[in-house]
């Protein structure tokens, strides 16, 4: 175990000196308002009375991270950021923070599948189906995403390396876009969230194969899983919270105890539910693992997968 990963698995140990009054704290956002990120973080802030949510976009999201890894200490300032925030350092180079060093990590929110979805004219109508279309007719099949190292992306490039198949990756500047060019048939195959593409699989538009879950989803049991065909297949979109470095342990463990609270309220599930996430809410030292664990799997694929940044 390197250095790093031992200083970030202890820091939510740390024995806290005389805690800080109790004072509102900022959510830094490191994108624009009105996307997921934005919305997991003001779902979660609203039933934490005096939290403002703050939104410092940029730099794919380093200007954001970068405030709160400068901050000071005292349970003032956490940063709300997807999983992006262990996938962005394996594709650019001089980031201007360590992604695991320079935070305390205090709780994974929620967790988001997705949805593996393809144009209404695509003959497959299984997972299986669609491994043996992609293998038949290698490199004519394109999958979008809504950006190059996103979830979309990177669940593309794992299916695959798992899949042995040969499909285009087209990247776009949002889901949206790359949605409305699924839908016209421009490119056939998409990993999509549940949320964004639900109403065109209910309208016939695309045609759901799997989800990318280790589980079927408690809320569409028919729905396979792509591991079920694809053993070992898993990925989701996920948002989580950090605090500064050296951030006291039980400053820590306070503000995952209050998102814990709030995500077990009936209003934050309703609009959980609505955007597809699942609540999560888990301890600070489980998610100093999980992140460590999600550090390494994302960096080895971007390297297997030969994946460069923009």
């Amino acid at each position: 175990m390197t250095a790093t990963r031992r200083a970030i698995l202890a820091t939510p140990m740390l024995a806290a000196p005389a805690l800080a009054q109790e004072r509102a704290a900022r959510f830094i956002v490191p994108y624009p308002p009105g996307g997921p990120t934005d919305l997991v973080a003001r779902v979660t802030s609203a039933g934490l009375p005096g939290t403002i949510v703050e939104n410092r976009p940029g730099a794919a999201g380093s200007i954001g991270a970068g405030e709160v890894a400068r901050a000071a200490p005292d349970g003032s300032v956490f940063l709300v950021n997807a999983s992006a925030h262990v996938i962005v350092p394996h594709l650019q180079r001089n980031m201007p923070f360590d992604s695991l060093a320079d935070f305390t990590p205090i709780t994974e929110i929620v967790k988001v599948p997705l949805i593996l979805v393809v144009n209404e004219a695509v003959p497959a109508r299984s997972t299986a189906d669609l491994i043996a279309l992609a293998r038949s007719q290698p490199g004519r099949l394109s999958y979008a995403s809504s950006s190059i190292g996103g979830a979309p992306h990177l669940a593309g490039e794992l299916f695959k390396l798992m899949t042995r198949t040969d499909m285009v990756h087209v990247p776009y500047r949002g889901s949206g876009p790359a949605l409305q060019d699924l839908l016209g048939g421009t490119v056939q195959v998409m990993f999509d969230s549940l949320a964004s593409s639900a109403a065109h699989i209910r309208a016939g538009r695309l045609r759901a194969l799997a989800v990318t879950t280790p589980q079927r989803l408690p809320a569409n049991p028919d729905l396979p899983t792509v591991a079920e065909t694809v053993p070992g297949y898993e990925i989701s979109t996920w948002y989580g919270m950090w605090g500064p470095p050296r951030l006291p342990g039980a400053l820590a463990t306070r503000m995952q105890e209050n998102v814990a609270r709030v995500l077990a309220t009936p209003e934050a599930q309703a609009r959980f539910l609505a955007m597809g996430a699942d609540p999560v809410a888990s301890t600070p030292e489980a998610f100093a693992r999980f992140v460590c664990a999600e550090y390494d799997r994302f960096g080895q694929l971007i390297r297997d997968a030969d994946i460069k940044g923009e």
